[in-house]
């Protein structure tokens, strides 16, 4: 059982529960540590828990039966994924892999069930969740389409700063143009290319090892 202080940590959403759904959540999740390169999950696996990033970052993908793969999205610290599975208590119809050692808290399908039955506010989260991640794959898939590169890391970026999925969070984000280039399906050159790009039009600062979002509007609608 984590200690409070780790659960408001890591899960925004707990800090909305009553106290006796706070304590029932507490109770049901565990952690667990992934080096980099490491497959969390494949297609048909199942995972029976429902799963927060709490440090690290996690690539989402498929892989087509001709063996092309497609990232469907990144996941930074903050984020909490799969609970559509878990309702459904389905096998996982997608890949993750920890793009850098990463550790994942896990609540138990049964902790999961008992607030999806019982807490309001966990459902109000829920409901702006799949929201959310609804918009974001409808846009992965437009920007695969029709947009060029620069395009699509902008779109990948923002995603990773989306003030619904990510609440709280500030707007500097440790992360590597090999990275990058792996949540965004393209080269670190490519990445580092369309970085520079974005960089000159002000809409984020590249550090060493780190990007500052500067105007996170323009940078979610950037075209090219």
């Amino acid at each position: 059982m984590i200690t409070p202080d780790d659960l408001r940590a890591i899960a925004a959403w707990s800090r909305d529960l009553t106290q006796p759904e706070f304590e029932e959540a507490r109770r049901g999740v565990s952690f667990r540590i992934y080096g980099k390169g490491s497959n969390i999950c494949h297609v048909g696996d199942r995972l029976e828990s429902w799963t927060g990033v709490a440090e690290g970052l996690v690539k989402m993908s498929t892989t087509s039966k001709t063996g092309k793969s497609a990232t469907l999205a990144g996941m930074r610290a903050g984020a909490w994924f799969g609970e559509g599975t878990v309702i459904k208590a389905e096998p996982r119809r997608y890949e993750l892999v920890a793009l850098r050692e990463t550790r994942l808290a896990l609540m138990r399908r049964s902790t999961f069930m008992w607030l999806f039955e019982h807490s309001a506010a966990f459902n109000r989260f829920l409901v702006h969740q799949f929201n959310e991640r609804l918009a974001q794959f409808i846009a992965i898939a437009e920007t695969d389409r029709t947009l060029d590169s620069t395009a699509r890391l902008a779109r990948n970026l923002a995603w990773l700063f989306n003030p619904t999925l990510y609440p709280g969070q500030d707007r500097t984000l440790v992360v590597s143009q090999e990275e990058l280039g792996l949540l965004a399906g393209m080269s670190r050159q490519i990445a580092n290319q369309g970085l520079a790009k974005l960089e000159a039009l002000g809409l984020l600062e590249v550090g060493h090892g780190s990007v500052t979002i500067r105007d996170l509007e323009r940078l979610a609608r950037y075209e090219g």
